[in-house]
């Protein structure tokens, strides 16, 4: 029973830090480029976009595709990040945890 108990605290304990990991990620701001920087997106670490910036010089009437497709590169880019910061402090707080092989939280 001691130990179904101190399972209890641990899982408590556990969900208490995502939610704050969470709130972090909703406040962290990744930045995602493509075009060696010519088109920057800002996402939140949860993912949403929160701002572009585009180089004036890709404001190319007959380019359109071109930077249509570069926002999409660094939108992918941006949210790759995102990802990678979401599974990197979900493994800090999860570490420890007995939990079976190939199990997520997240």
């Amino acid at each position: 029973m001691k130990d179904l108990m101190g399972l209890m605290k641990q899982a408590q304990a556990m969900q208490e830090k995502m939610q704050e990991t969470q709130a972090e990620l909703e406040e962290m701001i990744v930045e995602g480029q493509a075009g060696a920087g010519a088109v920057t997106v800002r996402l939140s670490g949860k993912g949403a976009l929160k701002g572009v910036t585009i180089d004036p010089s890709l404001m190319v009437p007959d380019e359109k595709e071109i930077l249509e497709d570069l926002i999409v590169a660094a939108c992918n880019d941006g949210r790759a990040k995102a990802e990678r910061a979401m599974q990197e402090r979900m493994s800090e707080i999860t570490k420890g945890l007995p939990l079976p092989p190939g199990m997520k939280l997240f």
